[in-house]
C-alpha cells in the first residue's frame, strides 16, 4: 500500500524538494480510472531568487499558487499549445515550485494513449515523457487542475511513495529556458528510459 506524501514533504527548498521527488507516483483518477506515473525528471525553480521562476518579478493573480501553502498544482499553458504541472514548495509566502517534466507510465497507460490519441499499444515512451506530454496523457489542464491540493487523496490528483528508492539521482541544466539556463536544477534518475530527450 502506498502512502501520500504530506504536506511536510513539500515545505522546503525546490532542489532539495526535487530530488525527494524522483520515484513517488503522481496518481490521477479520470472517470473513475487510476492513471499513475513514476516521476523521473523534475525541475526546480527558486521563486524571488530564479530569473527563470514564474514568481521572480513577484505575486500575481496568475502565479498566487506559488506563494501559498506547499503541495498544491500550479499549471501554466506554454506556446500556446502545452500545459505543464508545478507543485508549490517552501512555506507560505516564499514562492518556490518544481516543473514536473516526465513520468515513467504504471497503471492507465491505454487511456494515457486515447487521451494523447495514440494507438492503445502506442510505446510507453511517447506518453509521459516530457512536461506538454505528461499533462495530455493524464487529462491535467489549468481550468481543471490549477489550485487543487496534491496533499489531499479526493482532490483528484495526489503523489503516492511505494517505497521505490531513486537509485542514482543526476543533476543538470534545465531545459528550455532563457534566463538561469546553466543552473543544475534539473533531476533525473539516472538512465531510466522515459527521461526526456
Amino acid at each position: 500500500m502506498s502512502a501520500l506524501v504530506p504536506r511536510q514533504f513539500y515545505a522546503g527548498p525546490p532542489d532539495e524538494v526535487a530530488r525527494r521527488l524522483l520515484g513517488k507516483l503522481l496518481v490521477r483518477r479520470y472517470e473513475g480510472q487510476r492513471l499513475v506515473g513514476r516521476i523521473v525528471e523534475i525541475e526546480a525553480y527558486c521563486g524571488a531568487d530564479d530569473p527563470a521562476a514564474h514568481a521572480f518579478a513577484g505575486q500575481t493573480p496568475r502565479n498566487a499558487v506559488l506563494f501559498g501553502p506547499p503541495g498544491f498544482a500550479y499549471v501554466y499553458f506554454i506556446y500556446g499549445m502545452h500545459f505543464c504541472l508545478n507543485i508549490s514548495c517552501e512555506r507560505v509566502g516564499q514562492a518556490g515550485s518544481v516543473l514536473l517534466r516526465a513520468l515513467e507510465p504504471v497503471d492507465g497507460l491505454a487511456k494515457m494513449a486515447s487521451l494523447r490519441s495514440l494507438p492503445r499499444d502506442a510505446n510507453p515512451r511517447l506518453l509521459t515523457s516530457g512536461p506538454g506530454r505528461l499533462c495530455q496523457a493524464l487529462g491535467i489542464t489549468r481550468e481543471s487542475h490549477n489550485g487543487i491540493d496534491l496533499t489531499n487523496r479526493r482532490s483528484g490528483m495526489h503523489v503516492e511513495d511505494d517505497g521505490f528508492a531513486a537509485g542514482g539521482i543526476q543533476a543538470l541544466p534545465r531545459v528550455g529556458i532563457r534566463h538561469a539556463a546553466d543552473r543544475p536544477l534539473r533531476f533525473v534518475i539516472a538512465g531510466n528510459p522515459f527521461v526526456s530527450r
